[in-house]
C-alpha cells in the first residue's frame, strides 16, 4: 500500500473538480475592521491592505472595546486555558456567567456552552433524539452539515422534508402516530442562500402533531430581535421553540456554540453528551469576551440597524450595476456565478487586482452549478467601500465574461418630500 499516493490522489481529485480550498493568509486588524493585511504566497514579507467582504463577524464585535477588555481582563485573572473538561477541572465562573446571559437572551431557564456551533449541533441533536424512545427526526433538506451529522450520530430514523416546505413537513408528521417522539430540526436563516424559515408555521405544525422543535439560529443571533435573540425572538416565538441553538463566533464575534432550553433538557445533554463530557471547556477569556458581546447587543440596537442598512445598500448598488444578486430578505448577499472555475477565478481577480477578499463558494457547500460569491456587509463598511466593491465586481464580471442582468433600481426608502433615488452614482463619486 502506497499511503502517500492515496492521499495525493484524493487531493488531486479535489483540484480536478475545482473543490480544492486555498486559504488566504490574512491578518485581521481590529482597529481598522473590515480592513486586513494579506500576505501573498511567496511574498509574506510584503503584506498588502485588503478589504474583507465575506467575514462572518457580522457586526464587527470581535474588535469592540468592551469585548477586548473583557477578554484581556479574564486572561490576566485566570490564565489562557480552562484547565481541562468541566467534569474534571470544574466550571470556571466566566462560563457560568456566559450561560446565564444566554439563557436570559432567549428567555429560557438554562443554556449550555460548547467549544463551537458545530459541536453544539452535533451534541444537542444527537443527545436529545437518542434519549427519546423510537424518535423520528424530521430535518430540513438544506440543514447545515453540523445538523446533518447530529442527526446521523443520533442513530434514529430520519425523514428529510423539502426546504422550507411546511406542507411536506405536515405530510410527514401526519403519517406518524401522535404519541411517537418526533424532533423537527431546522435553521432560522440559511447562510448560503440567505432565505428565512417560516418559523411560525413550522412551530404550529410541530405543536399540532406533538413534536419537539430545534432551531439553529447561528446566522441570526446578535443580528435580529430587539435584544439580538435571533429571528425566533423577532417573531415573538422563542417561548414556543423547545431548543434554540446558536454560536458565539459570528454575530457575537467570539468563539463557541450553545443550546438554550428547559433546565431538564439542558441537564440531560450536559449529563449524556460525550461531545460535552470529554471536551475541554472554553477558556475564561473567551467566555468573558462572548458574555460582554451578548450583554452589549442586548441593550444596543445601533449595530443591528447599521448592519441592515448596509446590507440593503449593497444589494441596491449591485442590482443597479446589473450584477446577479440572489434575492432574499436577510443580510446575506449571494452573487450568482454558476461555474466552479469562474467562481474561483473571480475571487482571485478581486483579491489580486482590486484588493478585495471574497472567498468562492463551491460544491459541496452549495450544489454544483450554483457556485457563488457570498458577500456579508457589516456596520463598519463605508459607502465608499460599497462603491469600490461594485466597480471592482463589474470589472471582474466583464473580464471573465460572466452574465449580467438587467440593471434594477429599487428604492431604498418610501418616497417622501425628497423622493428616494439611486445613490450608486453618489457612492461612486465618493469612492473616486
Amino acid at each position: 500500500m502506497d499511503y502517500e499516493r492515496r492521499f495525493e490522489d484524493a487531493i488531486n481529485r479535489l483540484k480536478a473538480e475545482e473543490r480544492y480550498r486555498i486559504f488566504a493568509n490574512l491578518e485581521r486588524d481590529a482597529s481598522r475592521f473590515p480592513m486586513a493585511m494579506w500576505r501573498p504566497a511567496g511574498e509574506e514579507d510584503r503584506p498588502r491592505d485588503v478589504t474583507v467582504w465575506c467575514s462572518n463577524d457580522y457586526l464587527g464585535m470581535c474588535g469592540h472595546p468592551d469585548v477586548i477588555e473583557a477578554s484581556v481582563n479574564a486572561a490576566r485573572a485566570h490564565g489562557v486555558g480552562a484547565g481541562g473538561t468541566r467534569n474534571i477541572s470544574g466550571t470556571h465562573h466566566p462560563i457560568v456567567q456566559l450561560e446565564a446571559e444566554l439563557a436570559d437572551l432567549h428567555d429560557k431557564p438554562a443554556s449550555l456552552v460548547f467549544t463551537s456551533g458545530w459541536i453544539s449541533n452535533l451534541a444537542g441533536i444527537s443527545t436529545i433524539a437518542s434519549l427519546l424512545p423510537n424518535c423520528l427526526i424530521l430535518s430540513d433538506a438544506f440543514n447545515h452539515n453540523s445538523m446533518v451529522e447530529g442527526v446521523r450520530r443520533a442513530g434514529c430514523e430520519k425523514k428529510v422534508w423539502r426546504h422550507n416546505d411546511v406542507a411536506h413537513l405536515e405530510e410527514l408528521l401526519a403519517a406518524e402516530p401522535v404519541e411517537r417522539a418526533k424532533l423537527v430540526v431546522f435553521e432560522s436563516l440559511y447562510s448560503m442562500d440567505g432565505d428565512i424559515a417560516p418559523i411560525a408555521e413550522i412551530v404550529e405544525i410541530a405543536e399540532k402533531y406533538n413534536a419537539m422543535t430545534y432551531i439553529d439560529e447561528v446566522h441570526a443571533v446578535g443580528l435580529y430581535g430587539p435584544r439580538g435573540g435571533g429571528l425566533s425572538e423577532r417573531e415573538g416565538l422563542a417561548d414556543r421553540v423547545d431548543v434554540i441553538e446558536g454560536t458565539l463566533a459570528k454575530g457575537f464575534g467570539s468563539l463557541g456554540g450553545y443550546i438554550a432550553a428547559s433546565a431538564t433538557v439542558i441537564d440531560a445533554v450536559r449529563s449524556y453528551a460525550p461531545q460535552f463530557i470529554f471536551t475541554s471547556a472554553l477558556p475564561p477569556s473567551v467566555a468573558a469576551s462572548a458574555a460582554a458581546a451578548v450583554k452589549h447587543l442586548k441593550r444596543s440596537n445601533a449595530e443591528r440597524e447599521r448592519h441592515q442598512a448596509m446590507a440593503k445598500l449593497v444589494k441596491h448598488a449591485l442590482r443597479a450595476a446589473g450584477l446577479p444578486v440572489m434575492d432574499n430578505s436577510s443580510h446575506i448577499v449571494p452573487l450568482f456565478v454558476g461555474d466552479a472555475q469562474k467562481c474561483r477565478a473571480a475571487s482571485k481577480l478581486l483579491l489580486e487586482r482590486h484588493a478585495i477578499y471574497i472567498q468562492p463558494i463551491n460544491y459541496p457547500t452549495v450544489a454544483k452549478g450554483t457556485e457563488r460569491l457570498r458577500i456579508t456587509p457589516t456596520p463598519a463598511h463605508s459607502e465608499a467601500q460599497v462603491a469600490d466593491l461594485v466597480e471592482s465586481l463589474v470589472d471582474v464580471w466583464q473580464t471573465l465574461g460572466l452574465r449580467f442582468e438587467e440593471a434594477k433600481v429599487i428604492l431604498l426608502r418610501p418616497a417622501a418630500k425628497d423622493p428616494a433615488h439611486c445613490v450608486y452614482p453618489e457612492m461612486k463619486r465618493a469612492a473616486e
